[in-house]
């Protein structure tokens, strides 16, 4: 290869949650200018819209939905779009969803039920619920990868204000066999 060729992954197909702003933006455009058609999901549509109609203008290979990963109906919904827009196979799924809504810097005793629940459904419940979803398109495509998107807060205790968001945040391997 030459000094500024890429390597492409032309023909491979992604999923990445919550992939209109962030991590999962940055994640999106990497993998679209790798060859990879992707398609992302977000909780807000004006903002996927506008990104969806930035990635066009990139001639970017990039669909997407409106999907609110703490529901599971709505998980289930987003994989069996996926499964059609990819005709049953998906090559790699990108669990990058994720919120602190509302948690971070509080100390545990301030954080109600329905907060909890909310960023346990968004955060840890969403990325094992899609993974098997995606498991047998993974399977199909006969070489799927599966990547969690976690965060150094996963890897200990850094303040009594972020102990909750860090327990969703712990890496996480080895999920699927």
């Amino acid at each position: 290869m030459m000094g500024n060729e890429r390597w492409s992954m032309e023909g491979s197909t992604a999923l990445v949650t919550g992939g209109s702003k962030g991590i999962g933006r940055a994640i999106v455009e990497e993998l679209a200018r790798f060859g990879v058609a992707v398609h992302t999901c977000s909780r807000n549509e004006e903002e996927l819209n506008a990104m969806l109609n930035q990635w066009k203008s990139m001639n970017f290979h990039v669909t997407g939905s409106i999907c609110d990963v703490s529901n599971h109906a709505e998980r289930e919904k987003l994989m069996d779009e996926v499964r059609t827009i990819f005709n049953g196979k998906l090559d790699i799924l990108v669990n990058n969803a994720g919120t602190s809504a509302e948690t971070a810097w509080r100390p545990v005793t301030q954080i109600t039920t329905e907060k909890y629940s909310f960023l346990m459904a968004t955060n840890f419940d969403s990325c094992f619920h899609l993974s098997q979803l995606a498991h047998p398109l993974l399977k199909s495509s006969g070489r799927g990868s599966v990547v969690f998107i976690s965060s150094i807060a996963g890897t200990g205790g850094f303040t009594e204000g972020l102990a909750v968001y860090s327990s969703t945040k712990v890496t996480k391997k080895n999920v699927l066999k």
